[in-house]
Formats: C-alpha cells, sequence, structure tokens
C-alpha cells in the first residue's frame, strides 16, 4: 500500500511505525464564582511565568546546536507575552467572569480561526505555534508534567495526526527515523526543525492514521513524498541503500556551505538568500546577497497595518547584517493567494490576475507610501535593491519609479538620511519577459519569479490541486522564456536573479546557468546543495543541456533530460546539439 503527501524534509528511511497522540486540552466552558475573578486571573498570571521559564529553557538548550532553529521558541515566548491576547484573556476573567482555562482555550481559539482565514499557506501553517503556545498554557494550568512528544526505545518512524514544534524539538534526533502526518507542509515550524535536525518527514498524508498500526513496517521516501507500508525484502534492501546514499550526499552538501559558489571551470556565481521577516538570517553567512526578501509577511497575521517605524528597524536589521552585500527587497506582494487582516480586499472571481502586488500598491498609495518610506530611510544602512512585483508593463515601471522619486524628495525635505539604492522588477507576468529588452532599459536589475511565470506560462493556479498536472515547472516555454529574458538583461548589462522554486532546484539550476543565468537565490536549506551542484558542472557542458532543453516538446522530456545530466549520463543531450 502507497500512501502520498508533502516531503518537507529530504531522506529516505525504512523501518517500523510509532503511532504517537498528542495530549490535546479541550476545556468545556465554564465561569468563576462572583469574587474568585481575581485569584483566576493570579493563577493564569503564575502560569504564564511558568511557560516563559520552559520555552527560555527549550531556546536555551536549542541553541546549543540549531541557534536558528532556537529563535521559533522566541517566537513562542512573544506569543505568551502578546498584549492583544493577553488583554482578551483578562476581560474574559476579569469582567465576564470566565474560568481561566476556558479563557485561555476560547481567546487563543479566536486568533487561531484568523490565522487560519489566511489562504497563504506560509501564514495558515503558522497557526501551530499558536496551537503549542496554548497546550502549554493549559497543560501547565492542569499541572500536566511535560512527558516530550514521544518516548522510544528503539528506532522508529513516527506517525501522526499532527506534531506541534515542540512536539517536534523534543524528539531524540537519533531514535526518529522519519516523521509522517496528516497535517503541515513545508512552510510549518516542525518541518523546519526536521530539517534541521535532519530528518526525513512527509506531512498533510491523507487519512494517514487510519492506514497505519503500530509496529507495521514502512519505507519512506521523503523526496517523493511517498510511505509505502509493508515492503518486500528487495524493496527494504534498496530503500537502505538508498538511506546510506543520502546520509554520504547530504554530508557533502553541508561540506559547501562556507565555500564561495563556483562552476567546475571556475565561474562565479552568486548564491543569495529569499527570507521572510529575518528569521532565516542565521544563513546570511553562506551567502552571497538577499536575493528575495518577502516583506508580505511583516503585514500578515495582525488586524492593524505595520508602522512606518516597525518596517524601519525589520529592514535595517537585515540590511545591517548583511553589510555591502545586496539586499533584494520586494515591495508588497497581497492578492491571489495572500490577503490580509488589516486590509480589506475586494473580492474578485480571479485574484491571481486581479489587483494584486504592485498594482494594489499603486491603488492604495496610503499603504504604499508607508512601505517606501521605511525603505528609502533603511537604505542608508545598507546595499538596498528595490524591486516591484506583478509588473505587466513600461507603465507599471514608470509609474513605480515615480512613486519612489515622489517619496525621496518628501523625506529628505523633512531631513532624513536617505542612501544610494537600486530598483527593479520581478519578472513572473510574461507579458514584461516578452519585451525583456524594454525592462531592461528602465531598472537596474530584475529578478525571475519562476513560480507565478511558470503559472501564467501554463494558465494553471498553482494553489488549485485540481490543476496541479497542468502546472508544469519544467515546461520547455518556461525554459526559452526564461532564456530569452537572460540573453535580453545580458545585452543591457543589467543583473538578473532567479529567486523562485526552480532558483533552488539541483536538477534545474545546471540548464539555467547554461542559459547564462549567473544569480540565484532559494531558502537556507538548499544553499549547500546548490553551490554542490554547480561546483560539479563546467559552463560549456551546461550549455550543452541548455540548448538540448530548449529543443524539448513537453516537461516530462526535459525532466528526463535534466534527471540524465544530473546522473551523469549526457550522452544524449550531446547527440542532439
Amino acid at each position: 500500500m502507497k500512501l502520498t503527501g508533502q516531503g518537507v524534509s529530504s531522506g529516505i528511511a525504512v523501518g517500523k511505525i510509532h503511532v504517537y497522540s498528542c495530549y490535546r486540552p479541550e476545556p468545556e466552558e465554564s465561569f468563576c464564582l462572583p469574587g474568585e475573578e481575581q485569584e483566576q486571573w493570579n493563577r493564569y498570571e503564575e502560569v504564564r511565568k511558568k511557560a516563559l521559564a520552559e520555552l527560555d529553557a527549550v531556546r536555551a538548550n536549542l541553541e546549543k546546536n540549531d541557534p536558528e532553529e532556537a529563535k521559533i521558541f522566541t517566537a513562542h515566548q512573544d506569543i505568551v507575552d502578546d498584549v492583544a491576547i493577553n488583554e482578551e484573556i483578562s476581560g474574559k476573567i476579569l469582567n465576564q467572569r470566565w474560568s481561566g482555562d476556558w479563557a485561555v482555550f476560547a481567546v487563543y481559539e479566536q486568533f487561531l480561526r484568523m490565522i487560519r482565514r489566511v489562504k497563504d499557506p506560509l501564514i495558515a501553517q503558522r497557526s501551530a505555534d499558536f496551537e503549542d503556545v496554548r497546550k502549554r498554557l493549559l497543560r501547565i494550568w492542569y499541572n500536566r508534567n511535560d512527558d516530550g512528544a514521544v518516548n522510544l526505545k528503539s528506532p522508529a518512524i513516527i506517525a501522526a495526526h499532527d506534531l506541534l514544534p515542540s512536539d517536534t524539538a523534543a524528539l531524540d534526533r537519533n531514535m526518529v527515523q522519519a516523521i509522517l502526518a496528516e497535517t503541515g507542509g513545508p512552510a510549518s515550524h516542525s518541518a523546519i526543525i526536521a530539517k534541521s535536525y535532519g530528518i526525513p518527514a512527509v506531512l498533510g498524508i491523507p487519512e494517514l492514521l487510519a492506514s497505519v498500526t503500530g509496529g507495521r513496517l514502512a519505507a519512506v521516501d521523503a523526496d517523493e513524498g511517498s510511505v509505502l507500508l509493508d515492503p518486500d525484502e528487495d524493496t527494504v534492501r534498496d530503500f537502505q541503500r538508498r538511506e546510506k546514499i543520502y546520509r554520504r550526499s547530504r554530508e557533502t552538501a553541508a561540506s559547501y556551505l562556507k565555500k564561495d559558489a563556483f562552476t567546475a571551470d571556475r565561474v562565479r556565481i552568486d548564491v543569495g538568500l529569499n527570507i521572510a521577516g529575518g528569521e532565516e538570517l542565521e544563513a546570511a553567512d553562506y551567502a552571497d546577497s538577499v536575493g528575495l526578501f518577502r516583506t508580505e509577511f511583516l503585514y500578515m497575521g495582525r488586524d492593524t497595518l505595520p508602522s512606518e517605524e516597525e518596517q524601519l528597524a525589520v529592514y535595517e536589521k537585515i540590511l545591517k547584517r548583511f553589510g555591502r552585500r545586496p539586499v533584494t527587497l520586494r515591495t508588497l506582494d497581497i492578492g491571489g493567494d495572500k490577503t490580509l487582516d488589516s486590509m480589506r480586499l475586494p473580492k474578485e472571481d480571479n485574484p491571481f490576475l486581479g489587483n494584486r502586488a504592485l498594482r494594489l500598491c499603486l491603488s492604495r498609495p496610503d499603504v504604499f507610501r508607508t512601505q517606501i518610506r521605511a525603505c528609502l530611510r533603511a537604505s542608508a544602512h545598507g546595499n538596498l535593491w528595490i524591486m516591484f512585483p506583478m509588473v505587466g508593463s513600461v507603465d507599471d515601471i514608470l509609474a513605480a519609479k515615480d512613486f519612489i522619486n515622489t517619496v525621496r524628495k518628501e523625506i529628505e525635505r523633512e531631513g532624513h538620511a536617505c542612501g544610494t539604492y537600486k530598483t527593479g522588477v520581478m519578472i513572473e507576468v510574461p507579458s514584461i519577459a516578452l519585451i525583456a529588452d524594454k525592462a531592461a532599459a528602465e531598472v537596474d536589475f530584475a529578478s525571475i519569479g519562476s513560480n507565478d511565470l511558470c503559472q501564467y506560462i501554463c494558465a494553471a493556479d498553482r494553489m488549485n490541486p485540481s490543476v496541479a498536472d497542468y502546472y508544469q515547472s519544467y515546461h520547455p516555454g518556461l525554459f526559452r522564456l526564461i532564456g530569452e529574458t537572460v540573453k535580453a538583461f545580458a545585452e543591457a548589462g543589467k543583473p538578473l536573479c532567479i529567486c523562485g522554486e526552480l532558483g533552488g532546484d539541483p536538477l534545474a539550476v545546471p540548464a539555467l546557468a547554461g542559459l547564462g543565468m549567473r544569480k540565484f537565490s532559494m531558502g537556507s536549506a538548499s544553499l549547500g546543495r546548490i553551490k554542490q551542484t554547480l561546483a560539479d558542472i563546467t559552463l560549456p557542458r551546461a550549455e550543452e543541456l541548455a540548448r538540448a532543453v530548449l529543443r524539448c516538446a513537453s516537461a516530462g522530456e526535459v525532466e528526463r533530460r535534466l534527471k540524465q545530466f544530473a546522473a551523469g549520463n549526457g550522452e544524449q543531450e550531446k547527440a542532439d546539439v
């Protein structure tokens, strides 16, 4: 029997299933007697202090080996201390006489409903953090011991409905062979911790717990997102062999992290980091730049827009961390699959083709001005590159540049320092890619957003599972359009990066380098692997591969050629060129 989900932490594993049921307190609606309100509130305050102390211990323990993952529990401490949440709980207890446990459960549920409504999976999956904090507070309220997520006496594959970040952090990485869960995705903190621990993980497996029992043998391929139940002896031996190979390749990729990125024939490649809100800065030492700073994450999960000063503080922090290395800040990219609680957007029949990203910002100059003011003031503290998303025409570019110039004059009149900066665009709409030469004449740089560009080329909503087969990231038309864009920017002498999924895909990177791409940006987990991939290729061989890819007629054919190249079997590509 084969189960499928989403592989969020690479790896191969074979072992017996251990079914884990997480403690989930669900208090019933209850109230305290008149005069007991203060006692309930005092008890909540004690519970909150204990929770902060526990989180501090978890954070300190993780910080020894995983400082970036430790920040997850700093974020949990921020949730425990959140003013809005605590004001709500205070009002429910002191003014409405709710019992403390019910107030905690219900108030957190209110905030969870708000977060779950966010369509962007990167935000919605963070609801697990609020779930985790609520569980911790109620566990302490009920005087239950924290017995950790799993106590294993022998290595096993964990199967669960879901694993909260605290559950995952408590795992013994030497005993857990893999993690399987019915919920979660690549942006969840449990996924981030699993990657850090090097534990293969497949999340979002429908009906997992209805299909497995404790002690059942399973073979997990987290790269493919698949789980084979009751594998035969030949399959077990094959998976054990692949597991050894994977472990060796992981160790090799990690050894490239601290190295600069060069091809085998010593051509320097710029490898940048994709970040969202500054949580990924631990990998800053291994990157040449920030290729994509997704600023919309500063706006999400809150009911008020971030102020100029709030944004300025975050932008300054990132610019200072990278010094003279470029930080490419993408202006607010809202609409389509991303919505805000702090800004009411009209319902649109086709939101991906609607008033989103730069279009929305130009239609809401009050919101856009606040962000641009923060950007320009922050530019005095580093090497800022400002990039506009969802650009479809030269008119869009001119309107955005005019807006920036107006705001710059405004802040200079006020006496604010403003440094130098570059302006650029996302190439993610086919109309601008097809006139890339005209766009290059108006901007300092550009970055290809392969996810949206693929979506628009294939006319397939990348968030709609019913058309997933039509969203083809290896479509030859996508590579052709990328190739033409690279050529236009090279002729103009302007830098061009790719920051979508293809930029961190070790199969695609050699072909993209062969097309002339010299700047790639990706998540921190891909940095070592991509540097290794680049170090294993020469540009002449990459160019051969690129020419072969451009001759393909289907995404399947492109994928086969990319895999042949990766395996070192490139004779067919040579023959076709």
